[in-house]
């Protein structure tokens, strides 16, 4: 890609981040082709990545736990940890890579000129269909009202993602992931959540029959959720329009 002109990058910018992980769970394949969709649809040439670019500030780690998927474990780390629930006080020796990104985080979120607006951790799911997401459950009504949103428009881009199947809650056995943790650091300006997508199929409206996912399935969910922060952030009116019919991302 040619050297960015963004507003956003520019010295001294405020900037509006996003910031995305994935593959904590090792043995979670299909998150990172979710994932891998979301990486190679920013640094296209769609014309809805173009706009995205010059608006937001996208930070992906794909891979949290390297060294269990090394290993071919199925959740834990090297040394034996479930990654996932260390995230309130992540050792820099047992637990590397999880105290790196949060350290990152945290400075993100105590820099003056950044606005971290979304933490999304990528799962795979393996009992439920569809892709669907957890949120988190505050005592503000407006604050979790607003949380609905990105989830709502989500499931108008993707055929695949079921909005009856997102949830919020606070399980105290939940209460060391990265969605937990960082939902109640985070200012109430961050929306945090978990993105989970099924192992095996997905239930279209209409007739009740299972589709089973592929690695491009997969990799289209990824697509349309960077297609949903166009739509959340309102940059439609932006993108440029081609002649010719562009077909949908979806």
């Amino acid at each position: 890609l040619p050297p960015s002109s963004a507003a956003n990058l520019r010295p001294g910018a405020e900037q509006k981040v996003v910031f995305i992980t994935a593959r904590v769970h090792p043995g979670e394949t299909p998150s990172s082709f979710v994932c891998q969709g979301i990486i190679d649809f920013l640094v296209s040439h769609h014309p809805i990545a173009k706009v995205l670019r010059d608006h937001l500030v996208f930070k992906i780690a794909p891979m949290l736990n390297p060294d269990g998927v090394y290993l071919g474990n199925y959740r834990c780390s090297l040394m034996g940890f479930d990654l996932n629930r260390h995230w309130a006080n992540p050792s820099p020796w047992a637990h590397p890579t999880l105290h790196g990104v949060k350290q990152l985080i945290i400075d993100m979120y105590n820099n003056p000129k950044i606005n971290l607006e979304f933490y999304i951790d990528i799962h795979a799911h393996s009992t439920m269909m569809n892709g669907f997401m957890y949120g988190n459950i505050f005592e503000d009504e407006e604050r979790f009202q607003r949380q609905a949103v990105f989830p709502k428009l989500l499931c108008q881009n993707a055929e695949d993602f079921s909005y009856s199947s997102t949830s919020f809650n606070r399980d105290a056995v939940k209460a060391g992931t990265g969605r937990r943790f960082l939902g109640g650091l985070l200012n109430d300006t961050s929306y945090c959540y978990t993105l989970e997508v099924s192992f095996y199929s997905y239930v279209l409206s209409g007739p009740a029959s299972a589709v089973p996912y592929t690695e491009e399935a997969y990799m289209k969910l990824g697509r349309n959720v960077a297609r949903t922060f166009l739509d959340y952030y309102r940059l439609n009116s932006l993108v440029e329009r081609p002649l010719g019919t562009t077909p949908k991302t979806r």
